[in-house]
């Protein structure tokens, strides 16, 4: 698959493991606080995103499962702090200063996951399932 066309589909995938992880979060912010809620909805969908990421999108590193999905897990922590420090700062401060009330922890969580869009991609390609050297 070409750079461009990985990249496309990467999208889609991460898409898609995003929008599990809105809802996971939406159903969790119920019943805990919304800061846990992230965390424990962002490792759900994680082991969503590494299972597309490697079947549709990066393929066989050479690794065993194990080891790429430590450095999957790895790329992802970096991600769940970038995540975790994006939504909290929307939904908890910018937020509530301009006004922005309705659906504002979605808005910023959901804005948090974008802006992974472009480090996880790299991460994950370069490192995650980047090809074993031989």
């Amino acid at each position: 698959m070409k750079p461009d066309s990985k990249f496309i589909v990467f999208v889609l995938v991460s898409g898609f493991s995003a929008v599990v992880n809105l809802a996971l979060r939406t159903a969790l912010g119920t019943v805990i606080t919304y800061g846990l809620s992230i965390v424990l909805a962002y490792f759900c969908g994680m082991a969503i995103a590494y299972v597309l990421n490697r079947l549709y999108v990066f393929g066989r590193s050479g690794r065993t499962v194990a080891s790429e999905f430590v450095r999957f897990g790895l790329i992802n922590l970096v991600g769940l702090t970038q995540v975790w420090l994006v939504s909290v700062a929307l939904a908890h401060y910018l937020f509530p200063t301009i006004g922005l009330f309705p659906y504002a922890e979605t808005i910023a969580h959901g804005t948090g996951l974008a802006s992974l869009i472009l480090t996880s991609y790299f991460g994950h390609r370069y490192f995650s399932f980047a090809p074993r050297a031989l």
